[in-house]
């Protein structure tokens, strides 16, 4: 290929009587394409508002390592390239900070009178009453990371070093160029100081750190020597910063916020002036440098606690960890005037937050079953105190995840508690594990009431099969037999189950047909009259359908439709409970894993006892021969409930129509065939009647089900 093919004819056949040599147009197309690269790289890693395709960027960087493999006298300190890392070094050199970078004062108090405290002293300090205005701060976030210090000169990065011990810190700019927040050249560099070192903190995304353990965790499985996992992004951030490789370093997932200065050209020798502390940072951005966005100018203790309390609502829902917040005074007079005591500005404080995670140690690894059977393995921990409470229990959410943080008793873990989320273990320290620690294994029965427990292919969890049987699943079983759309107990809601079972006075569902007056009303809170009530809708409820019946079990993968189906294609109970694989695969409404969910369910005995008992107390519905699904008289026919209708509600209504094959759809389409409107229709109605769809009343719909329900009943008695 020649000069003129791969640089254009214009770098080969320059018409400004320069240099016309062909290392003059590989210069200038080098660097042609380190702007280009710093433009677009800024776009995507700062604004993240990319402007081309990743291909196209991918393009624009082989073409420069090319040119620079070939010419290596092209390559500068800021070259794009230099982000994937070089040599190996031996060791970090020290280096001396022209500007300390000081730690801030942290403020203990973790409750809204950490900020207030802060803005008290302010205000003493600066000689204010309480009738001056308030102070204006600028809040930021405390990100869990690693302070860093950039030094640019002539717009270029030529160091980055570690804080260290606040005078001397490592040279690490190697490891830092690999960052691609971190502006190897300043945007508008021509503008900037000729001496400028940056302030901000290196991070790791929780997104990076899950994916840079996974690659871990599967380096680990293949056999790699001297690979782990890491036990939270700061450490993992931390570690990648310190790599004597940088190659390794270019291969973490490291991210980096700007948040002050350190030294910088004075303003008499030509450097920017800033009044605010704000003014500094918007300026930092327009350089290239990510600022946070939740970065607010606020005034007064009102606008400190404010953020305080809004940045700690919206922690966990951040992509990065922070640990507090930061407050600074915004002028820089004020700073100035404030000065420092000992190492410590009076001008800024950290105000954090409880820890949200810990080092404990596992004493146990019990297995508890939750109301819908689902058996979850539950690290019992020595108390730790983290995220503003005592922690003696952490999920570990089933077995594929247990297995794969490989937590066994007596391992040193780290506890994670965020907000109002369960805690849970994060990770294991595997370098303090005990020799004779074991592998958790999951129970293969319920270690609540024995029944079987079972992992359907594709799930993780493992459940109990003892449904109706099983205490730990009795509140939700109960809840659910008496929904409005299962058998329908009126009035046995949440509070009255909670206290039957608690009482012990119901353990299973034929107790509650059992339930006597003096049992209810012996309860907390329970009238005469209420008990009455309830003693009325559980006696009411004994009248109910094979379909509602069905639901009303609980049983995993029947829903109401599959049940309906059920019950049309089998008739009876008996025949559903007895039906093999084979049968149940026949129903229109039923897959592999409904047959199989249905055939564990009736496989156990106490389960099927249950339903013996409840026909004992008297709970009883319609039964008949079995009825295919395409046989009945409204099948294949969309209907459309809308508005109220004078007598029926919306259930009733649905239930006469799927009795008779319908099916009941939330809205109306050219595909219905028919709308019941009762009064206040609205929207359905008008797009019904737009579509020329037939349209009825209540006393329409009760004259189609009673012509239907003759035909249906003719038909069975021509048949027997």
């Amino acid at each position: 290929m020649s000069t003129a093919d791969l640089f254009g004819s214009d770098a080969a056949n320059p018409s400004d009587g320069s240099d016309a040599s062909p290392h003059h147009g590989v210069a200038s197309r080098a660097a042609a394409l380190r702007e280009q690269l710093h433009h677009h790289g800024h776009q995507y890693y700062v604004l993240d508002a990319p402007t081309i395709p990743d291909a196209e960027y991918d393009r624009l960087f082989k073409e420069l390592q090319a040119l620079e493999a070939a010419h290596s006298e092209l390559i500068t300190p800021d070259s794009p390239t230099l982000r994937v890392g070089g040599g190996v070094l031996d060791k970090f050199p020290s280096v001396r900070h022209v500007v300390p970078m000081l730690s801030i004062r942290t403020e203990t108090d973790t409750e809204a009178t950490g900020a207030e405290n802060f803005d008290t002293r302010i205000r003493k300090e600066l000689g204010l009453s309480d009738s001056d205005a308030p102070v204006d701060y600028v809040a930021e976030l405390k990100f869990d990371g690693l302070a860093i210090s950039l030094r640019y000169e002539s717009g270029i990065l030529v160091q980055a070093a570690t804080r260290g011990d606040g005078e001397n810190g490592e040279v690490v700019t190697e490891n830092i160029r690999t960052i691609e927040q971190i502006p190897l050249k300043l945007m508008g560099a021509l503008t900037a100081p000729s001496v400028l070192e940056v302030r901000g903190e290196v991070y790791m995304t929780r997104a990076g750190f899950e994916a840079l353990n996974e690659r871990q965790r599967e380096r680990i499985a293949a056999g790699e020597k001297g690979e782990k996992t890491f036990v939270n992004p700061r450490n993992a951030a931390a570690g990648a910063v310190r790599q004597l490789d940088s190659k390794i370093a270019a291969q973490r997932p490291l991210s980096f916020f700007a948040y002050g200065l350190g030294d910088i050209t004075p303003a008499e020798e030509g450097g920017p002036t800033f009044s605010t502390h704000f003014d500094l940072l918007m300026t930092l951005k327009q350089w290239g440098f990510p600022v946070a966005e939740q970065t607010a100018c606020v005034q007064g203790a009102a606008g400190l606690v404010d953020f305080h309390q809004r940045m700690g609502q919206a922690r966990d829902a951040l992509p990065y960890d922070i640990d507090g917040v930061v407050y600074k005074v915004n002028s820089l007079a004020a700073q100035r005037q404030l000065g420092f005591v000992t190492r410590e500005p009076r001008w800024a404080v950290a105000h954090k937050y409880p820890a949200q995670e810990q080092l404990t140690t596992v004493l146990a690894i019990e297995v508890q079953v939750g109301r819908t059977g689902k058996l979850t393995p539950v690290a019992k921990l020595a108390p730790v105190f983290v995220g503003g409470v005592t922690v003696t229990n952490a999920t570990l959410h089933n077995e594929t995840e247990a297995r794969r943080k490989d937590v066994r008793v007596g391992d040193t873990v780290v506890v994670r508690r965020a907000g109002d989320v369960i805690p849970e273990v994060v990770s294991v320290i595997t370098e303090k594990r005990l020799y004779e620690a074991q592998i958790f294994t999951m129970p293969h029965t319920c270690p609540v009431c024995g029944s079987a427990a079972v992992r359907e292919e594709g799930e993780a969890d493992y459940r109990c099969t003892g449904g109706l049987f099983c205490s730990a699943q009795r509140k939700q079983a109960i809840l659910h037999f008496a929904h409005r759309r299962a058998v329908e107990i009126e009035d046995l809601g949440d509070k009255l189950v909670e206290q039957l079972v608690d009482a012990g006075v119901v353990n299973t569902l034929p107790d509650v047909y059992r339930l006597s007056f003096d049992a209810l009303a012996s309860l907390d809170r329970m009238a005469e009259k209420s008990a009455n009530n309830v003693l009325a809708s559980i006696e009411k409820s004994k009248q109910t359908t094979l379909p509602r019946f069905v639901f009303g079990l609980g049983i995993r993968h029947v829903g109401e439709s599959t049940a309906k189906a059920l019950a049309h294609h089998f008739g009876t109970m008996d025949a559903i409970m007895d039906a093999t694989v084979d049968q149940l695969l026949q129903v229109a409404d039923v897959g592999p894993i409904v047959a199989l969910s249905l055939r564990t369910f009736f496989d156990q005995p106490h389960n099927r006892e249950v339903v013996a008992q409840l026909r004992a107390c008297g709970v009883t519905w319609t039964e008949g021969e079995p009825t295919a699904g395409a046989s009945l008289p409204l099948a294949g026919q969309t209907f459309v409930l809308t508005g109220t209708l004078p007598t029926l509600s919306r259930d009733q209504a649905k239930d006469m129509l799927e009795t008779l094959g319908a099916k009941v759809a939330g809205s109306v389409s050219k595909k219905t065939h028919c709308v019941v409107a009762g009064a206040e229709a609205g929207s359905k109605l008008d797009k019904a009647q737009e579509l020329g769809i037939k349209v009825l009343d209540e006393a329409g719909l009760l004259a189609l089900v009673a012509a239907h329900t003759n035909t249906t009943t003719e038909t069975s008695k021509a048949a027997e």
